[in-house]
């Protein structure tokens, strides 16, 4: 039968490519032979992390991308295809969360930055959709392909402060649902969407909600820490085996699914 976990000459594109979840993502594909293009906003890190990826003896191309500008990532399919011949895969790994949609103990609820969620609900839904579009439309012209999406615990759970974020994110999961239906009743087994809900990972965008500046924990840290059974951060390369599993055909009969990677955090009810 092979290697089930293989990605071997598979053509993978990972949006958000240039972040430190990118980062592990890109590293994975790899490593189980996948060839990736490399999607982001940072031209120089999308570069230095496609000429590792060649001097390492693998395969890579740089995309530089806003993942809500579709004329960009329609230049980019076209750079991919013309470089490669066709897109198996595709991870939707482009989100966060920005300023202006968090909400503080001491604000008004009743006062909102209104435009703040909506940039947030953008980034982390049309994000989402607008690749989907265009690269999982070459996907169903040249074969087949997986194409595994970026849930969040606060899309199950209510986090506080981050509201604009957390509707993004259960946007998501519920586009997950229902993107895997309808391309199941079109293109029958050849196309699958899945989700990733990671749990809480220490990256540079909430490094300071979580540690202070000496290690030690804030008090949303403690908080997030008391609630995950594992007692303990995870590591984005902790991501890797599930992305793999996704984009593989190990997981050929699976779609519509968001899998947690959380260390027990979703299903711990505190007691």
């Amino acid at each position: 039968m092979g290697n089930l976990f293989s990605l071997k000459d598979k053509v993978i594109v990972v949006t958000g490519g240039t972040g430190i979840i990118g980062k592990s993502f890109i590293k994975g594909i790899t490593q189980a032979g996948g060839i990736v293009g490399i999607l982001g906003r940072n031209e120089k890190v999308a570069n230095e992390r496609t000429a590792e990826v060649i001097k390492n003896g693998g395969k890579a191309i740089a995309l530089i991308a806003d993942v809500l500008d579709e004329k960009a990532i329609e230049n980019a399919k076209d750079k991919v295809l013309n470089a490669f011949g066709r897109i198996d895969g595709l991870v939707n790994a482009a989100g966060g969360n920005i300023p202006e949609a968090i909400i503080l103990k001491q604000d008004d609820i009743f006062d909102m930055n209104i435009d703040g969620m909506r940039k947030a609900m953008e980034l982390n839904l049309w994000g989402t959709l607008v690749p989907t579009q265009i690269f999982g439309k070459a996907m169903a012209e040249t074969g087949s392909g997986s194409i595994v999406n970026i849930s969040s615990m606060s899309a199950k759970r209510v986090i506080t402060r981050v509201l604009g974020y957390s509707m993004g994110k259960a946007a998501v999961d519920c586009y997950t649902q229902w993107f895997a239906v309808e391309m199941a009743n079109r293109y029958g087994d050849k196309l699958r969407m899945n989700a990733i809900a990671p749990g809480f990972f220490l990256t540079e965008q909430n490094r300071a909600l979580l540690t202070n500046p000496d290690g030690t924990y804030t008090e949303r840290g403690s908080l997030v820490l008391n609630q995950t059974p594992f007692k303990r951060f995870g590591d984005t390369d902790e991501l890797i085996g599930a992305l793999q599993w996704l984009l593989s055909d190990a997981s050929a009969f699976v779609t519509g699914t968001v899998i947690n990677v959380d260390g027990g955090f979703f299903v711990n009810s505190g007691v």
